[in-house]
């Protein structure tokens, strides 16, 4: 399979890359598009006409994000919808509500780095918020998806998938000392399998869905990361933080969810606004681990995802 590439790199921002794409007619929903790189996404593909749902845990915070949105881009088609993904009624009543074909949907929304947390289902927090909840909305919104004829679907994963495949037999570390870093890796390699196996579900209804490793962002997802671990990465100059703006790290996620150089385009891993090379020990904060785009493993997690819902 042919590596693709474009002429964008981890320098583009999302205004860039979709510059002179018109996505009139075209509808959308980011999760979390209430701050960082969900409203930068949702900002670019308002600025190109689509019409844009933020669907976010925090009304309140979302239309503050869509009233500045309108007001940047003269694009009234801007609506908030509440939704916690970490809450399955939530999700369920998002869904129920949508109306109509939905031609992109950006999987955006996350949690990192947070204490052991269990929902009252029993899952860990990051696999239930970041994996299941995104599942459970993407599945329950697959109808409106082939409605719209051409969807697109992007999943965000993360550099970070590097620190843990799924682990099947202990997803909620029931047996096994918990590990936040471990447990948000798990969740982010769960997104990128998702991609894997719903675009091999999907593409014959013309729905494409790929991952994405967005870059490193000051956003709100670091608000649980050691403040005192950033800064000395930080002062060390490190090649292993190689920061971005929110408007750069939005960038891969619009350009997947709108260009036409990606055009049919689904299964796979992408960073800085090109496909991800494998993982070696040169790259070091690049690169996809083979077993975030094993299709056995999207294969079974799929079934499992499946099974915990049901």
């Amino acid at each position: 399979m042919i590596r693709i590439t474009t002429p964008f790199t981890a320098a583009s921002t999302a205004a860039e890359v979709v510059a002179g794409i018109d996505l009139s007619g075209r509808r959308a929903v980011v999760t979390g598009g209430s701050s960082g790189i969900g409203a930068e996404t949702a900002r670019a593909l308002a600025g190109a006409g689509a019409e844009v749902t933020l669907a976010v845990r925090d009304p309140a915070a979302g239309d503050r994000v869509a009233q500045d949105i309108i007001a940047g881009t003269g694009n009234k088609q801007v609506q908030v919808a509440p939704l916690d993904l970490a809450d399955q009624a939530s999700v369920a009543a998002f869904a129920a509500a949508w109306q109509g074909p939905l031609h992109i949907l950006v999987n955006n929304a996350g949690i990192m780095g947070v204490p052991l947390t269990r929902t009252p289902d029993g899952w860990e927090l990051h696999f239930a918020t970041n994996h299941l909840g995104h599942f459970a909305l993407t599945t329950a919104l697959h109808p409106a998806l082939a409605a719209a004829g051409d969807a697109r679907v992007v999943s965000v994963s993360s550099s970070q998938h590097r620190l843990s495949p799924v682990v099947f037999d202990d997803l909620h570390f029931e047996r096994r000392p918990y590990d936040a870093h471990a447990a948000y890796g798990q969740s982010k390699t769960a997104n990128a399998l998702f991609a894997v196996e719903a675009d091999r579900r999907w593409a014959a209804d013309g729905i494409t869905v790929n991952a994405v490793m967005p870059g490193v962002v000051r956003t709100n997802l670091m608000r649980h990361v050691d403040r005192e671990l950033l800064a000395q990465f930080e002062a060390s100059g490190s090649p292993a933080l190689p920061w971005k703006t929110a408007e750069q790290g939005a960038a891969t996620s619009v350009l997947l969810a709108a260009s036409p150089l990606l055009a049919g385009v689904g299964g796979r891993y992408f960073e800085d606004c090109n496909e991800a090379e494998p993982l070696h020990p040169d790259n070091l904060h690049g690169g996809v681990a083979a077993y975030a785009l094993d299709p056995g493993q999207a294969a079974r997690l799929w079934q499992l995802s499946t099974e915990l819902l049901a």
